[in-house]
C-alpha cells in the first residue's frame, strides 16, 4: 500500500511525541518532594572537615573517600583549618558552585553552619552532619535540621563516657584529684564536652576536679596544659583530654618523675592510644571509629541523593564499644594515627 508524504510526516511526529513523553517521564521520576529536579547518579560531593591538618578529620576523610571511590564518586576536601567563619563561606560556595550533589559536614560549629545547611538543602544538595550535631543540642544523636541526616554521637554522651572512665580510674582513692584537658573553649561542642564530664566527676563523692584548662588538640598543647596542671596540683591522679593532649600529658607527667602515679585517659581512638591501653601506660581511651564513620557518612549521603530510604540518624557508638579500657579494647584495631 503506498503511504503519502503527508500521513509518512503524520507517523514520524507520532514517533517523535511518544518519544518525548517518554523522556519527559523519566524527568519527572527524578522530581523530589520539593518539586526540584535532582541528579539520578551523585558524581561529585564535597567534604568539609575540621582541618586538613588535624589526624581525626583525616580519618574521617579517609572513609568517606573508601565510600566514594566504591561507587564510582569524585570526593573533595574544603578545609577550614579549625576557623568555623571560613567553613561556612566553603559551604556557600560550593553551594553557588552547583558542582556538587551531596554534602558532608563535620562543622567546627554546629550553629554557625546551620543557615548553610538549610540553603543546601533548599538548593537539592543531600547534607549529612559527621561528629558535630548541627543545631543547638548538643545532648542528642537526632539530626536537628529537617532533611539533613546526623552520622556521629552526641557530645554530652562523650562526656558522660570520659567522665565514668575517670571515675573508675579513681576507684579507691579518696580524695581523687583529676584534671581536665579541654579542646578550644571558643567551640560549642567543647564546652558541651566540658560540662558533661565535669557533671559526671561531680556526681562521685570521692572525686574532685582540680583543673580544668584548654589543652587543645596537638601533643604540643597537652604538654604545656599537663606541665601547669601538675606545677599547680602535683597530687593529681588522673588526667582527662583529647588523645592528642594526651600524649604531650604523658611526657610532662614521665618528667615530673609521677610515671604510675597518674592515670591518663584520652578521647579518641587513634594508634597511639590504643598502644598506650594496650601498654598500661593509659588508664583507657574514648574509641571512635571514625574512618568507618565517615565512610558511613558517605554511604547514607550517596543512597539519600540517589533516591534510596535511608535513616535521619546513625548512632556511631554502634560501630564499637567506646570505653576503650585494656578490658574492652579486645581485637579493634585503631583506624587511624595521630
Amino acid at each position: 500500500m503506498k503511504v503519502s508524504c503527508s500521513r509518512r510526516a503524520r507517523r514520524t511526529a507520532l514517533v517523535v511525541f511518544v518519544a518525548a513523553l517518554a523522556a519527559t517521564a523519566a524527568v519527572a521520576a527524578t522530581v523530589g518532594t520539593a518539586g526540584t529536579t535532582k541528579q539520578v547518579k551523585v558524581t561529585n560531593i564535597a567534604f568539609f572537615g575540621f582541618a586538613k591538618a588535624n589526624s581525626f578529620a583525616n580519618a574521617t576523610w579517609a572513609g568517606v573517600q573508601q565510600t566514594a571511590k566504591a561507587r564510582g564518586v569524585k570526593a573533595t576536601f574544603f578545609d577550614p583549618n579549625f576557623n568555623a567563619q571560613t567553613q561556612v563561606s566553603q559551604i556557600q560556595d560550593a553551594i553557588t558552585s552547583g558542582k556538587y550533589q551531596a554534602f558532608i559536614i563535620q562543622a567546627n560549629d554546629g550553629n554557625a553552619v546551620v543557615p548553610a545547611v538549610k540553603s543546601a538543602l533548599k538548593a537539592g544538595i543531600t547534607v549529612v552532619a559527621e561528629f558535630t550535631p548541627i543545631g543547638p543540642r548538643y545532648d542528642t544523636d537526632k539530626s536537628q535540621v529537617p532533611g539533613m541526616i546526623f552520622v556521629g554521637e552526641s557530645p554530652v554522651a562523650n562526656g558522660v563516657g570520659l567522665g565514668k572512665m575517670a571515675v573508675q580510674a579513681c576507684k579507691g582513692k579518696d580524695p581523687c584529684n583529676v584534671a581536665y584537658l579541654e579542646g578550644f573553649k571558643a567551640l560549642p561542642l567543647d564546652n558541651a564536652r566540658t560540662a558533661s564530664v565535669k557533671k559526671t566527676l561531680a556526681a562521685a563523692k570521692n572525686v574532685k576536679v582540680v583543673a580544668s584548662v584548654e589543652g587543645g588538640y596537638t601533643a604540643a598543647s597537652g604538654l604545656k596544659a599537663a606541665q601547669d596542671v601538675i606545677q599547680a596540683h602535683p597530687d593529681v591522679n588522673v588526667i582527662v583530654g583529647s588523645a592528642q593532649a594526651i600524649q604531650g600529658a604523658e611526657q610532662a607527667v614521665k618528667s615530673a618523675k609521677l610515671t604510675g602515679k597518674v592515670k591518663l585517659i584520652g578521647n579518641g581512638g587513634s594508634c597511639q592510644a590504643l598502644a598506650g591501653v594496650r601498654s598500661g601506660r593509659w588508664f583507657g581511651t574514648y574509641v571512635l571509629a571514625e574512618r568507618s564513620a565517615g565512610a558511613k557518612a558517605a554511604e547514607l549521603a550517596i543512597k539519600a541523593e540517589n533516591g534510596a530510604k535511608v535513616p535521619t540518624s546513625f548512632n556511631t557508638s554502634k560501630l564499637v564499644n567506646p570505653i576503650g579500657t585494656k578490658a574492652n579494647l579486645g581485637t579493634f584495631k585503631a583506624q587511624y594515627c595521630d
